[in-house]
């Protein structure tokens, strides 16, 4: 069983995390000795020195430049930057520069305003906000590369327990990569203000054992069985709107604009995390998708109760 883990950077579970992890450590650890240094130097300054003199018209002896004084305070912090920068470069270029193994999983990550459509080229699977990657054991590690790409505004890419911040830039394509070593269920956020449902726009990582991950491929692969009793529902979507917008295999919708449903009921949320995804509430995103996430671009179909739960009915068989 997977647990839903609570973001942090200091609770790195693949190895760039581990990496920024490290390079945080170090740098905190710098900036804590020279702020108790500072504080201490004040502390000492104002007990030693904030008593008014018996003699307050006698002024105390005046320093007039100190070549020591003026070397530490140019040296020192001159000193401090460059090994910041060296240790800095060293932990970028380990991450950036990793070269991609000829048996790394790849994937396709779209940034949409607001939700991620998730592409895995070699399985040709489609799906949207919920990331599934094997994880990486001692004994068969398994990297995952994910290649980012924007159709719209800038957002940024960023799970932190499992990989740093990366902007997704409309015609550009960055590129990430991670190797989870726990199974689990890791929360990501777009990181860059990307419109009015930025804070809506979550993403899920599910890193599965080996085995479970092959079973879930497998079953992402497979068209979901079409039940006679929504058979209607399935009529009805064919003939509206949704189409236009939506894929799901196996019916006429081939639309780019919104997410795939074809396995839709195999997510936890609806909308990149602004609602859980249960056919109660299925049935009111449907209904009026901006009570949930105001500003989203799917439209109120303007159903009557009869056709939401023939529609609902049907894409609840999603699985």
């Amino acid at each position: 069983m997977t647990t839903t883990e609570t973001p942090s950077i200091f609770a790195p579970v693949s190895t760039p995390a581990f990496a920024i992890r490290d390079l945080s450590f170090f740098v905190l650890t710098i900036t804590a000795v020279i702020f108790i240094l500072v504080a201490g130097f004040a502390v000492y300054t104002l007990i030693r020195f904030g008593r008014r003199p018996a003699a307050p018209d006698i002024e105390p002896a005046q320093v007039y430049g100190s070549t020591q004084i003026e070397l530490a305070w140019t040296v020192v912090p001159l000193l401090i930057v460059v090994v910041l920068f060296l240790v800095t470069a060293r932990y970028v270029y380990r991450i950036e520069r990793r070269a991609q193994p000829p048996d790394a999983l790849e994937i396709t990550v779209v940034g949409n305003q607001w939700w991620w459509e998730i592409r895995y080229p070699k399985f040709g699977i489609v799906t949207a906000n919920e990331l599934h990657v094997p994880v990486s054991e001692a004994a068969r590690p398994t990297l995952t590369f994910i290649t980012l790409q924007s159709v719209d505004v800038a957002h940024s890419f960023w799970v932190p327990q499992l990989s740093g911040k990366m902007d997704v830039i409309p015609n550009k394509t960055n590129r990430v990569w991670i190797e989870p070593q726990r199974v689990g269920t890791y929360v990501g956020q777009c990181a860059e203000y990307c419109g009015l449902q930025h804070a809506l726009m979550l993403l899920k990582v599910v890193v599965h054992p080996r085995d479970e991950f092959l079973a879930w491929v497998a079953s992402q692969q497979t068209a979901p069985a079409l039940h006679e009793a929504t058979r209607p529902g399935r009529e009805l979507f064919s003939s509206l709107a949704c189409i236009n917008c939506h894929s799901v295999r196996g019916t006429p919708g081939n639309g780019v604009f919104g997410p795939d449903l074809t396995h839709v009921m195999s997510r936890s949320t609806l909308g990149a995390g602004a609602v859980r995804n249960t056919p109660e509430n299925l049935r009111a995103w449907v209904k009026d998708p901006a009570a949930f996430k105001a500003g989203a671009l799917m439209p109120a179909m303007k159903l009557d109760d009869a056709q939401l739960d023939q529609l609902v009915g049907y894409l609840a068989t999603l699985r």
